[in-house]
């Protein structure tokens, strides 16, 4: 199997990220679904409806886990947007708490779907999460990608806790 150039993965999450969007947008309220087919639109997600960022606990009110399924909160608590701050709040280590969280950002797709924490930077220790959390501002259009790297990887490598987002633009309100 050939593996892909740097460049070549730059090119591919480009690609993945536009296609994102694209499917994103293709909704009949943006007149660009004429397929007739019904859909029922969720909720909006509280980071949705306003015109200033927006703080967005990651995991909701359950928090920076082990056990929750992250990729999928992302995709239903999306799409997220220029300046956001997603914050990250999980229990520091104790006697209670064997198993710390951290959070890392990793540098690239392959990363990410390895779980290589080996070039990603530790953005939040095991005790930056406890109180108000820590704080991740997303400034630079770009995917990023975010993983645990508590229990030697596990908490990444089962598939839970890691995901993704691309910040979008906000629409401008006339």
């Amino acid at each position: 199997m050939a593996r892909l150039t740097h460049a070549q993965a730059q090119a591919l999450i480009l690609l993945l990220s536009a296609s994102m969007w694209a499917v994103s947008m293709a909704s009949r309220q943006h007149g660009f679904n004429n397929t007739g087919w019904s859909y029922k639109r969720p909720p909006c997600p509280q980071n949705s409806t306003s015109d200033t960022p927006n703080k967005i606990v990651v995991g909701g009110s359950q928090k920076w886990t082990f056990g929750i399924n992250y990729a999928d909160w992302a995709l239903k608590n999306g799409p997220f947007y220029f300046n956001d701050t997603l914050v990250f709040k999980y229990d520091p280590p104790s006697k209670t708490n064997t198993h710390p969280h951290s959070v890392y950002l990793l540098p690239n797709l392959w990363s990410f779907l390895k779980c290589d924490l080996s070039s990603a930077k530790l953005v939040a220790s095991e005790t930056q999460g406890g109180g108000d959390g820590f704080e991740f501002v997303l400034k630079s259009w770009q995917p990023h990608y975010f993983a645990c790297g508590g229990g030697a990887g596990f908490h990444c490598n089962n598939g839970t806790m890691k995901f993704f987002v691309m910040p979008m633009f906000r629409r401008r309100r006339y």
